[in-house]
């Protein structure tokens, strides 16, 4: 895409963090808005931060597909025509594989990876008939490589990045550019408004998400200003922060070894 002013875009998942700065980045370059979240009250906070924008809101669970499916109805009846899908909505499970339940992995999956899943399918076709178009699909560095404590997370994220880029060769030849985003740590509340897992150590959620904080480097705003310059100029592939780069960098010279250089202490519960 050459221009976002007067574009029509879908963000997912826009209460906080990235989905909010996005709005709001993109209500700087003058696009009209159809902002997503499960939070109502968050939803509010957010459209009050864009001051005259076209923005409207809308309460989804990215995980019902039915819901979704009525979201995009909705916003083709609101505003006749999308040209640019975020799919940023997504989630985090504290634990290790033998501490997160069934249904701790499957409530994740169906918000992270079917709540993406979901945009595009019933997106899609408002996009395809614009002249350009854009879809924006979030996966994570732990896309790139796994980490202990963080298996339906990672999980999630790698089928993301999977699915993005076969997405992307299937558009070619159509008006329609897609975007895997893949950010290192963005200093938003994922890490503190995670579930625990069933079984999960008391506690874990207040200790990984200090040690997120730490370990975090980009801001929101400065991730939402990365991915709107990235669609901009049709990136395929967006990596956010330079501890992704670096993680990017590791991995594709020494694959089997990066995820262990950069695994945390939560390893440990694992043995």
């Amino acid at each position: 895409m050459r221009d976002l002013n007067g574009a029509v875009a879908v963000v997912t998942g826009a209460g906080s963090g990235i989905g909010r700065a996005l709005a709001q980045e993109l209500a700087g370059r003058g696009a009209e808005l159809a902002l997503a979240d499960i939070d109502s009250e968050a939803m509010e906070q957010t459209r009050r931060s864009l001051g005259g924008t076209n923005a409207r809101t809308y309460i989804v669970d990215v995980a019902d597909q039915g819901a979704v499916q009525n979201f995009a109805r909705d916003v083709g009846s609101d505003f006749r025509r999308i040209t640019l899908l975020i799919n940023n909505a997504g989630v985090s499970l504290h634990g290790t594989f033998a501490e997160i339940s069934i249904a701790d992995m499957e409530w994740l999956i169906r918000i992270n990876l079917w709540g993406a899943i979901y945009g595009c399918r019933y997106f899609l076709p408002l996009l395809l008939r614009e002249p350009e178009a854009h879809i924006v699909n979030m996966s994570s560095v732990f896309g790139l490589i796994g980490q202990p404590g963080q298996t339906a997370y990672c999980a999630s994220k790698f089928a993301v990045r999977g699915f993005t880029e076969a997405l992307r060769l299937e558009l070619k030849e159509t008006a329609v550019k897609v975007t895997c985003v893949l950010p290192g740590g963005v200093r938003t509340a994922i890490a503190k408004n995670a579930r625990a897992g069933a079984e999960a150590l008391p506690g874990c959620i207040r200790e990984d998400a200090e040690r997120f904080d730490k370990l975090a480097p980009t801001t929101a705003a400065e991730a939402a200003r990365a991915i709107v310059r990235g669609v901009l100029k049709n990136k395929s592939r967006l990596l956010i922060g330079a501890d992704a780069l670096r993680i990017d960098l590791m991995q594709r010279f020494m694959p089997v070894e990066a995820a262990g250089i950069f695994a945390t202490s939560v390893a440990k519960r694992v043995s």
